[in-house]
Parts: structure tokens; C-alpha cells; sequence
């Protein structure tokens, strides 16, 4: 054996024996694998909760969501329509990503303490007392993301506005052209609107425009509602329509 190849065996022996010899009372080669399993366990058990609770049973399991919001949800578009395709409490509510989810579960913590604790919203007369408050919170959520849940489903760049009702086209390439997003005209598109609505998402929309750190209108006046090129084609539809 050359003298190159005696010192680098010696080295990968000393590191064997390091791995594997006690520290303490546990070797380290122990350590690392009794990690690494706890590891898994902790990130599988972890993303087990966060699916458990990120469905349509657990989000109507309490009598305030069951009793109002999601009664109110029941017959419209997004849970029965023509295709079948529906749209449970966290589609609407909860993002996919994982980031934005996380952070969307820490900030439901604060429900849970109105449930368990204070009861604000635990009768209809207390909902309804404060539908206008969590209207707007939904609305702020949604208006300075872009309507981010919204556009997991739905996208202006492949809408087909020349299958589209005249007044449904219409609106679509109003909101392409002036930049809007979703939640701008769908405020009530699941949910009863409260008494005062318009004047406060107005109020929430300005607020956003002049805080830097919202973020509404992502996409830009101009971008294509049908496919590339597809702004003259609806543009001209539409003309064909009016004419």
C-alpha cells in the first residue's frame, strides 16, 4: 500500500470510530439517526395537523361558522354549479403555498380565543353586530394579495371572454383595463353582505392604494384575458356585441 493511501485510510478510521464511539452515554452516529426519525416524525406529524384542519369539516365544526357563514355559503355558485367543481371554506380562505398558510394558521389562533374565550361571535345577533368587521378583515386579506386564493381557480389570461356572457365580458375587460382584481366587484360572491359594505371596501381600497406595503393590483391594465393577442380579439367581440 503507497504511503498516500495509509493516511487517508487512517483518517476515514478515526472518523468511523468518532461517528460510532460513546459521547456521554450515546455514541454520535446514535444521535444523528435518533434525530433524523424525530426529525420525520415531527414534520410528518406537523403537516398531518395543518391538513387536518385545512378542510370544510373542521372550518364548520364550531356553530358560529356552521350557523352563519356557512349556511349562507350553501346553494351558491361555488358549492353547486353545472360542473360540479366546488370551492370548500380553506380554497377561499387559506393559501397554498406554504409559507402563506403557515402564517394564516398562527393568525387563526386569535379566532380560537374568541371562541373559547370572549364568544364574540358565538349567537347570530353577535355575527351579525360584527359581519362588517370580519367583511373587512376578508376583504383587506384578499384585496392586498390580489385576490391570491381567488386565482388558484381563476385567471383572467385564460378566460375565453367570447364564450362569456356579454355583461359578464364586459366587466372582465373593464377590470383588465383599469387594473382591478377579483374581490374589487365579488365582495358578496358566498357570503350575506352587511348593511354599509360598499362605502367601507371603498375605505379598504384607499387605505391599501396609499400604504406601500399592500400590494393590490398585481396584474397590469393591458394583460391578455384569453391567450396571447387575445385583448384585440375580445376587444373586437365585444364591439360586435355592442353593435
Amino acid at each position: 500500500m503507497s504511503d498516500n493511501t495509509a493516511p487517508r485510510l487512517g483518517l476515514i478510521r478515526r472518523l468511523w470510530r468518532a461517528f460510532w464511539s460513546p459521547t456521554a452515554a450515546y455514541s454520535l452516529g446514535i444521535l444523528l439517526i435518533v434525530g433524523f426519525v424525530a426529525g420525520i416524525m415531527f414534520w410528518g406529524s406537523f403537516n398531518w395537523a395543518m391538513e387536518m384542519t385545512n378542510n370544510e369539516a373542521f372550518c364548520t365544526g364550531c356553530h358560529e361558522m356552521r350557523d352563519n357563514v356557512f349556511a349562507e355559503y350553501k346553494g351558491t355558485v361555488h358549492q353547486n354549479n353545472h360542473s360540479g367543481v366546488r370551492a370548500t371554506c380553506p380554497d377561499c380562505h387559506v393559501p397554498k403555498e406554504w409559507q402563506h398558510k403557515v402564517i394564516r394558521k398562527i393568525k387563526a389562533t386569535n379566532e380560537l380565543y374568541g371562541h373559547f374565550v370572549t364568544g364574540v361571535v358565538d349567537t347570530p345577533e353577535k355575527f351579525d353586530e360584527h359581519r362588517l368587521e370580519l367583511a373587512t378583515r376578508v376583504w383587506r386579506a384578499m384585496k392586498s394579495t390580489d385576490s391570491r386564493e381567488c386565482r388558484n381557480c381563476h385567471s383572467f389570461e385564460f378566460m375565453d371572454f367570447t364564450i362569456q356572457e356579454s355583461r359578464a365580458a364586459q366587466s372582465h375587460q373593464r377590470a383588465i383595463d383599469e387594473g382591478k382584481t377579483c374581490i374589487d366587484c365579488h365582495q358578496g360572491i358566498a357570503h350575506k353582505l352587511p348593511a354599509g359594505y360598499l362605502e367601507r371596501y371603498r375605505e379598504v381600497a384607499k387605505e391599501l392604494a396609499l400604504d406601500p406595503s399592500g400590494k393590490p393590483g398585481q396584474h397590469v391594465a393591458g394583460a391578455p384575458g384569453a391567450g396571447e393577442g387575445g385583448l384585440a380579439a375580445i376587444r373586437s367581440y365585444l364591439a360586435a356585441v355592442a353593435n
